[in-house]
Parts: structure tokens; sequence; C-alpha cells
């Protein structure tokens, strides 16, 4: 079938062209019933009408039942029913997120934590070293708070930021200069997945628009230009007053938490490498793990976390700093490694989606989908369906299972094209899926 399917997305016979309807019409009562829907399927996925007006013209005569430039694969059972060029290689956008948390659960494991290290100096100075944790979040802060009180921190003067376990001297590659949160920044230590979420009033005034976490000094600077309403925006790349921005919040973040529980801190914020002689005060060992980390991964598709995955992928393999050089080569060794998948068949150069430098193939993604069975659960789920969207301009992706009572059958289609028909063509696999009723043997 995988044959047929390709030969007949590629090339159809003139036979198919010239004979008369009711010449095609005899041909066609002549197919078994079995291979009627998949002809058909193939017909219309056609980068050109079969059916076309005239010899010189293009175009479907079914509206929305194009591929210009694709291709797809179904599974049902251990058997491939349908296909198009299933090896060739496409523009993912975000769906290549399989792949990267795939990764992440065979590297790094399904039950690590992200770590954060607190070290305190003789003057009592706070230093927050960070290791990539992607849920450092407001509520994970608090916790913290409270923890470097128990543990006896005492009054804390100044608070100083450590990133250095990341060295990313550009962003992902794919990523735009905008305070979309699409956008955020990487960092080996950022806090609220580097975004923020504030409210301004008709007078100017803005302050934090989430309850858990405090207005910070920052806020108003962040929400000087923008109109009044409730805004969630990624941090500026600019420096701001010598420091940077995401680690100026850190740290305002830090320090109103610490406030809070009557321990400071009273100095200066400064981004600073942490003195190789201090022993860590407190190791913060995040309350999520990488495969509690799945899910809202998915459901928001949020290149943030994706990336932290995948920049720690790198630091795993190679060492810290994590930096998107060590990240690609680990990325492929294990992809090589585990899969047997080369560059033929996949490149990976950031692990969000982001960049269109990122290539598969509808083959590998199958693949890399029949081993992510175990974790389908974390697909948003569409009826009968879970599945993961890819969307950039002119990349329009699905990747995902159609579940049945007895098993996941994976599917993945890919289109690098200007018109977005994906949904009209995932209806037409899903028929297929629904029709085929040789492919019931297990999961």
């Amino acid at each position: 079938m995988q044959q047929f399917c390709k030969a007949a997305g590629e090339s159809l016979p003139p036979f198919f062209l010239l004979h008369s309807g009711r010449m095609l019409l005899k041909t066609v009562k002549r197919i078994p019933a079995n291979v009627l829907p998949f002809l058909l399927l193939a017909l219309l996925l056609l980068p050109h009408a079969v059916a076309a007006a005239s010899p010189g013209s293009s175009g479907s005569t079914t509206p929305g039942l194009r591929i210009d430039n694709g291709g797809y694969a179904l599974e049902k059972g251990s058997r491939l029913v349908a296909a198009y060029n299933l090896h060739d290689l496409f523009v993912p956008a975000s769906v290549i997120k399989v792949a990267t948390t795939l990764a992440a659960l065979d590297l790094l494991g399904p039950t690590h934590r992200f770590e954060t290290v607190f070290f305190l100096d003789e003057k009592r100075n706070l230093y927050i070293k960070g290791y990539g944790d992607p849920f450092l979040i407001s509520e994970e802060v608090a916790a913290i708070a409270g923890k470097i009180k128990e543990l006896g921190g005492g009054r804390i003067n100044d608070i100083y930021t450590d990133d250095s376990a990341f060295f990313l001297p550009l962003p992902a590659e794919g990523s735009g200069d905008s305070t979309n949160p699409y956008d955020a920044l990487n960092s080996g230590l950022a806090v609220n997945f580097n975004t923020v979420k504030i409210e301004k009033d008709r007078k100017g005034n803005t302050r934090s628009a989430e309850e858990q976490t405090p207005t910070l000094d920052l806020m108003a600077s962040l929400g000087k230009d923008l109109a009044p309403g409730v805004h969630r925006i990624s941090l500026p790349r600019e420096e701001n007053g010598g420091i940077a921005v995401s680690s100026r919040y850190v740290g305002e973040l830090f320090r109103a938490f610490l406030r809070l529980e009557n321990i400071g801190p009273t100095g200066k914020i400064e981004r600073r490498k942490t003195p190789a002689h201090l022993a860590p005060f407190y190791i913060h060992r995040s309350s999520r793990t990488v495969e509690e980390s799945l899910a809202p991964l998915m459901l928001y598709s949020n290149n943030f976390i994706a990336n932290q995955l995948y920049l720690l992928l790198g630091a795993k393999r190679y060492g810290y700093p994590a930096s998107w050089e060590k990240a690609r080569r680990a990325m492929a060794e294990y992809l090589q490694d585990r899969h047997a998948l080369s560059g033929r068949e996949i490149r990976v150069v950031e692990g969000a989606g982001l960049s269109r430098k990122n290539r598969v193939s509808p083959a590998a993604m199958l693949l890399l989908l029949n081993a992510f069975k175990p974790y389908a659960e974390n697909l948003p789920q569409e009826k009968n369906m879970l599945v993961k969207s890819g969307t950039l301009q002119g990349v329009y992706s699905y990747a995902g299972y159609f579940v049945t009572d007895s098993r996941l059958d994976s599917f993945v289609l890919l289109l690098n094209q200007p018109e977005n028909n994906r949904d009209q063509l995932l209806m037409l696999l899903e028929e297929i899926h629904r029709k085929d009723d040789s492919g019931k043997s297990g999961r």
C-alpha cells in the first residue's frame, strides 16, 4: 500500500486523464472495494487536478483538497495504510516538540527534576544560580523563600543572579524580536517563563495581573508604552540600567517573597557569577518532573519550555554551560543512536519548532510518534484524536493518534504551502482510518 500511494501521488498514468467518463466509470467498477478509498485519497491529493476542465488548467476540482508541497503518513495497527512523500523533508513547525520531549524523557529521564541552587556569602548576600528550570514560577519562588527562612537564612542583604549555566549569545533560531510570549528568551535562570502578566488602568497605573505574583517595580517600566488593559508579554532583550531585564525580574520577584518572610533583602540586585568557594546553602528541586512538564508544554505549545528541555539535552551530554550547538549535537546523536534516524530524515536546530531550518519526513515523524505512545495522553485531545498542531506562515502540520478502544494509530500531516487545508486533509485521513478494517492486529 505504501508503494501504491507513493506512486499514485507522484505520477498518474495518462489513462486517467484522457479516457472518457464512461471508460473511467467502467475502470472504477473493476477496482476492489478495499482499494477504492485509497485511490480516491491519492487522486484528491494530487498537486494538479486529475479531472481538469482542460489540459492547461490546474488546481483541484474539489476546493481545499490539494497538496502543492507536503506529505503524510497513516498507520493502522502495525501497518502503513496511507502515505505520500513519505521520505521527503518538510518544515514541521511545533510538531517537532514530539521529538524534543521524547529525547528529554529518554535522556534526562521522566522523573528528573530541575535544580536551582542558592548560596550565602559571609556578608549574607544571596546568590541564585539557575540550571535551566523551565517551571521556576511564582508559586515555586514563594515556597523557596519560605524554605530559606526555615533553614535559618536570616536577614539577607544583596541578591546576585547567576545564569551562567547557559551560554546563549543568540536567541533560538527562528525566534522573533517581539514581546509576544511566543518569542520569550531562554536562560539558565528565568522566572514565569520569562514573561510577565500586567494590568494597566486608564490613569497609567500598572500592577500585576496575577494573584500569585506580587506587583514589582519592573512592571511600571514594562507597561509604560502599553495600552490600558491586561497584557502578557515576554521580557525585552535590551539592557535596563546595566542589568539584564530578565535578571532584574528574577531578583525583584525573589526580593518580594523574601520580604514577605521578613528576611529582607535590603540591598541591590545584580547579575554576578557565584564565587567558586561558596558551598550550596539550599538546592531546590522543581515540584514538576520532566514527565509532568509535558501536558502544559503540549497544550499551550510553550516554546520556552521546549527549548529549555532541548538545551538541557546538550548539558546532559556535554556538560555545562548549555548551548545551542551542544543541544544540536546531542539531539542528532540521540536520534541516530536510539531511533536510527539520520540527517536525511530529520534535522532539529532548535527544539520548539520556531526555525524553518528544522526538517522532518513523514516516515521519521511516524517512528517518533510510535515511540511516544506511552506519553500520548499529554497531547491535546480532539474528539477521537490526540493531536499536536504546528503552524508558521506557509507551514501547517498535524501529528498524533487516532484513538480506538484497543490502540493508538499514528498519523502525521506536513504541509509547506500557501494554502492551509490541513483540516480537510485530516478528515480524509480519518475517513481512510475509519473505513480500513484490515488493521486489527494489535497496537
